[in-house]
């Protein structure tokens, strides 16, 4: 997440707009962003109901380890609000935003 601060003008040089989604309780935020430094986007809240957002983009883990959260995942929309490139990550892995550049690059 932090990456996507540091990116934020080449985010912009694409005309768009970075927006994350957490189905964490505003306690949970708040102490990340403490170890992470304040975000300069928009942070939207899926807590409740509970994960509603990322149930319905297929990114909600119900079951087994890590219940609760969603996936790592990205996913770009088009200006016409239509979906244009989604990737679930592992759970440890931070995405790379030169891919999501790329992408970019690819829907002008």
């Amino acid at each position: 997440m932090a990456a996507y601060n540091a990116d934020l003008a080449k985010f912009a040089a694409f005309d768009a707009q970075v927006v994350g989604i957490s189905v964490d309780s505003i306690y949970s935020t708040t102490a990340w962003e403490k170890e992470i430094g304040p975000l300069e986007y928009a942070l939207a809240a899926d807590y409740w109901p509970h994960g509603e957002v990322a149930q319905k983009f297929g990114v909600f883990r119900d079951q087994g380890e890590f219940a609760g959260i969603s996936e790592r995942a990205v996913f770009l929309v088009d200006k016409n609000g239509k979906l244009a490139f989604s990737k679930i990550y592992p759970i440890e892995q931070l995405p790379e935003t030169a891919e999501l550049f790329g992408v970019l690059e690819q829907l002008k």
